[in-house]
């Protein structure tokens, strides 16, 4: 058994040293096989060059080690420059590349990384084979390529060697120059059709797989010589297929603005033209009406880039015919010879012609095209109601409802974007009455349950809500532009009464608040605002029912704001309703007011978030030119019983504390020499801006809250205003110097922005900016001093009223240990019997003086007394005992006793004594 071990391991290192002996001879050949081929004396041995190539090729049947690559590619160029004179070496390069369709093969696991750089410059020479001119080579080369995403490993290997891992020489691809290569080969393969076939369908294999191969392909411009190639004659009919397929990969896995970039040029754009309008007329199948979408979608693509020369080439008024067809009549004989077939892939083709109105309506040259070629007119056909629509014949091809529902809604938000753009149009066509139109079909109550399948008719399924979302949308851009005419047309067809009429129905109606409907009744909101803002009348005209719907929507407070669905937009749109349609027209104002309206904008105030404020709080200072205003402020009261005046200080203190004000700990003026700036203005204050930008003290103004809140106290007052604070006092003082301060702010601004230009003002300039910022720094003392009046004051009745609770907590005390005396006296009395019989004694005792005091009474006259107050003198007791009272008293007659001589005694006067004692002996 030993011996049979020894045996079987002394053939095997026999074998690994056959294998190291023949991997140094190979090494050793092909330096000898690149030697042959290059040196000068055996350069024209051509039948020895073949023997020995041959042989050099059976042996690598498995496939190329990985170390060879470097020489064997070596050895493939001197091939492929011989082949030219020399036909029989062509034959020797179209069977080296069938060979590396097979992986390569690695001695050691390490050969993959210690070879990667030679296999890198392997494949870029390759691709550089594509120089030589025989197609069989070319056909080689690209088929060598596509083998790498499918390669199979050779069923036996010699004993030793392993082949790479499949996805090696696809990421050495990436890095190597391959690609480019074959992109830029393409030029020379127009006689080759068949090779230029295989070599787009290796390009759409290479860019499908990899981000860096369509970078690397992007790199040598290979959206523009794929378009510039595209439309060359074609026996297969796959050329133009072929590539847009890989302009498609380029642009999903590439840089989209880089394609759209490179295909932006004139003859790129004239390409595409070719190649569309060739599909448009000719393909009838559906491979060929996807094909022609494909490159729609690409052309919309190329309309996105503002450089884009679709106009310049006349592909874009070419297209206009067709985006108005078969609504309108067209002489064009492109249009004539056009057959729609009404499925769905002409109205995806229906659809992108329309969307790419949208597109190239930034361009101004393309609203002039879309005014010749009547788009509007187009448009608004479509947006008809279907009982508007005329008759269709019979037994001639039209839209079905489902594709003419969806071409509806695509033509309405076509429209939002061009309506505002061609207002000339849109009057003459008699926009508003067609959009009105289509407004009371979809309030109407007849039978149409809309699909839904459309991206435009998201929320409308079973409804006709989607369209009513669509045509407020468009009617929301026309007015928002504020062309007074439109505006007055809406208004003379009741578009006011009938909004609200919409508004209210939607309301009472069972469905739930949802994306679209919220988005509706915002949308409904500002159409209002914008036909209100400036026309008295039409505030009128929005009147009590307005405001009841103003009144509705904002006792629904804020508490869905971040609800995700547009609760936020109807806040914001609600409160922008009130300023532009209830504020200005003292007839709505105070209606609104009687409804509370005031309260309710206090109550949003202080439970929305911040970026309501500014809206909510210029609202209420447009609201309060109105008188009766003031008083609803004043007497309104939050949950927590705050009023106005203390919440808009909380909110003053909020707004400084995120601007980064300096204040101290009690909210006073830390620095009087910057009393209102805030940390962004600190930082810009070594900056100069030019004339026509606003510095920072005074853009500031309209960005925070405090100029609005400032004016609303100037509304208000500063005095006698209820519920307020010390702190809110602090607070206060500051506020009504805030203008005081602004002013020398900006003074200061200009001073230091002279200084920092190097402008020095002349003398009494000079002493006048001086002085100003010295009265500003003297206000801002003043102010301090004030705030430090008052915070002394509050310190000195807080003692007071801390004496008077420690007074108070003594008096409870002394009541208590009474109250114990006396419960102590009671116990002893009725459980001591010693006691018991003192008291007796005692009770008796009183009982026996009390006799002899009543006879000697009933010997003197009776007599009545009168008690006058004579003084009154305050002592440091609390209570009635604190009060000391001086009494008179004398005697008075009753009827009928005879007179006595007046004496000249003086009047008895009582001692003087507490309330308490003097109580004790009135009584």
């Amino acid at each position: 058994m030993d011996s049979d071990k020894l045996m079987y391991r002394r053939k095997q290192n026999i074998h690994k040293n056959q294998h190291i002996h023949e991997g140094s001879v190979r090494s050793v050949e092909l330096s000898k096989v690149i030697r042959l081929l290059e040196d000068s004396l055996t350069a024209n041995l051509k039948e020895r060059h073949l023997f020995v190539l041959k042989k050099l090729l059976k042996r690598s049947q498995s496939g190329f080690l990985l170390k060879d690559l470097k020489g064997l590619a070596k050895i493939l160029n001197i091939c492929a420059d011989k082949g030219k004179d020399h036909p029989e070496y062509v034959s020797i390069l179209c069977e080296a590349l069938q060979i590396c369709r097979l992986p390569f093969l690695k001695e050691k696991t390490s050969d993959e990384l210690n070879y990667a750089r030679d296999v890198i410059e392997f494949l870029s020479h390759m691709g550089c084979l594509m120089r030589v001119p025989d197609a069989e080579v070319r056909q080689q080369i690209v088929e060598c390529v596509k083998s790498f995403y499918n390669s199979v490993v050779p069923q036996q290997l010699i004993e030793g060697l392993q082949a790479t891992s499949p996805g090696y020489r696809l990421q050495l691809l990436e890095q190597s120059d391959l690609a480019q290569t074959l992109l830029l080969s393409m030029g020379a393969l127009e006689n080759q059709p068949a090779v230029k076939l295989q070599l787009l369908q290796t390009l759409q294999i290479l860019s499908s797989y990899s981000e860096m191969n369509c970078a690397l392909i992007l790199n040598a411009r290979g959206a523009e010589t794929i378009c510039l190639h595209m439309n060359e004659p074609d026996p297969s009919g796959q050329f133009l297929f072929r590539s847009s397929e890989i302009l498609w990969n380029l642009l999903e896995k590439g840089s989209k603005e880089e394609v759209t970039a490179q295909l932006s040029s004139i003859d790129c754009v004239v390409s595409l033209k070719e190649a569309f309008f060739y599909q448009l007329l000719k393909g009838f199948g559906h491979s060929d009406l996807q094909l022609r979408n494909d490159l729609l979608v690409i052309t919309t693509l190329i309309a996105e880039n503002p450089n884009s020369l679709l106009i310049e080439s006349l592909f874009a008024k070419q297209l206009m015919s067709f985006i108005t067809f078969p609504e309108l009549r067209n002489h064009n004989p492109l249009v004539r010879n056009l057959k729609l077939s009404y499925n769905n892939e002409d109205l995806k083709m229906k659809k992108l012609l329309l969307n790419l109105l949208v597109l190239m309506s930034r361009d101004f040259a393309a609203l002039q095209l879309y005014k010749e070629e009547q788009v509007m007119l187009a448009l608004l056909t479509l947006v008809k109601p279907p009982a508007a629509l005329p008759q269709r014949r019979s037994g001639a091809r039209h839209w079905s409802s489902i594709q003419q529902e969806a071409l509806q809604l695509q033509a309405l938000a076509t429209l939002s974007t061009i309506a505002p753009l061609m207002l000339d149009d849109y009057i003459s066509c008699q926009g508003n009455a067609c959009l009105l139109l289509l407004l009371d079909w979809c309030v109407g109550q007849d039978a149409f349950f809309g699909q839904g399948h459309s991206f435009h008719g998201t929320g409308g399924r079973g409804s006709k809500k989607a369209h009513m979302r669509h045509c407020i949308r468009v009617l929301r851009s026309v007015t928002s532009v504020g062309e007074e005419i439109i505006n007055q047309d809406l208004c003379d067809q009741g578009t006011i009464n009938q909004l609200l009429g919409i508004l209210i129905q939607m309301e009472k109606g069972p469905d739930e608040d949802d994306v679209v409907t919220l988005e509706i009744k915002s949308d409904i909101q500002l159409i209002l605002s914008a036909l209100c803002e400036t026309d008295m009348h039409r505030k009128e005209l929005f009147g009590s029912e307005g405001v009841e719907m103003a009144i509705h929507f904002l006792r629904k407070g804020s508490d869905r704001f971040y609800s995700g669905l547009g609760h936020n937009k109807l806040i914001l749109s609600t409160v922008d309703c009130v300023w532009a349609c209830i504020v200005g027209c003292y007839t709505t104002e105070d209606y609104f007011l009687a409804k509370e309206g005031a309260f309710l904008l206090l109550n949003l105030l202080t439970s929305s978030p911040r970026c309501v404020h500014s809206i909510v709080l210029a609202t209420l200072l447009e609201l309060c030119d109105n008188p009766n205003t003031l008083s609803h402020i004043l007497s309104w009261r939050d949950d927590a019983g705050q009023t106005a005046p203390r919440v808009l200080l909380q909110l003053w203190r909020e707004e400084e504390e995120n601007l980064g004000v300096g204040r101290n700990q009690h909210g006073g003026i830390a620095d009087p020499q910057r009393p209102l700036i805030s940390h962004h203005q600190q930082e810009h204050s070594q900056l100069s801006f030019p004339a026509n930008t606003p510095s920072p003290a005074v853009l500031e103004i309209s960005e925070n809250l405090r100029s609005k809140i400032y004016s609303i106290f100037c509304k208000l007052g500063f005095q006698d205003l209820p519920g307020l604070s010390t702190k809110d006092y602090v607070t206060l003082s500051i506020v009504r110097r805030y203008l005081d301060f602004k002013v020398c702010e900006v003074w200061e601004e200009i001073r230091r922005e002279l200084s920092l230009d190097g402008v020095r003002p002349v003398s009494p300039d000079g002493e006048a900016l001086s002085s100003i910022c010295k009265i500003a720094e003297d206000t801002a003392r003043r102010v301090t001093a004030e705030q430090f009046s008052i915070l002394e004051q509050q310190k000195k009745e807080d003692i007071i009223e801390e004496k008077l609770m420690y007074t108070e907590i003594k008096s409870h005390w002394k009541q208590r240990e009474l109250t114990a005396k006396s419960w102590e006296s009671y116990v002893s009395k009725t459980s001591n019997y010693e006691i018991m019989k003192e008291v007796k004694a005692q009770r008796e005792k009183n009982i026996e003086s009390s006799r002899t005091k009543s006879k000697d009474a009933a010997l003197r006259p009776k007599e009545h007394f009168i008690g006058h107050v004579m003084s009154v003198e305050n002592t440091d007791a609390q209570g009635p005992a604190g009060v000391k009272l001086a009494l008179v008293r004398a005697p008075i007659k009753p009827t009928g006793q005879e007179e006595v001589a007046p004496t000249t005694q003086d009047p008895e006067y009582f001692s003087t004594v507490s309330v308490r004692d003097s109580t004790d002996t009135l009584v």
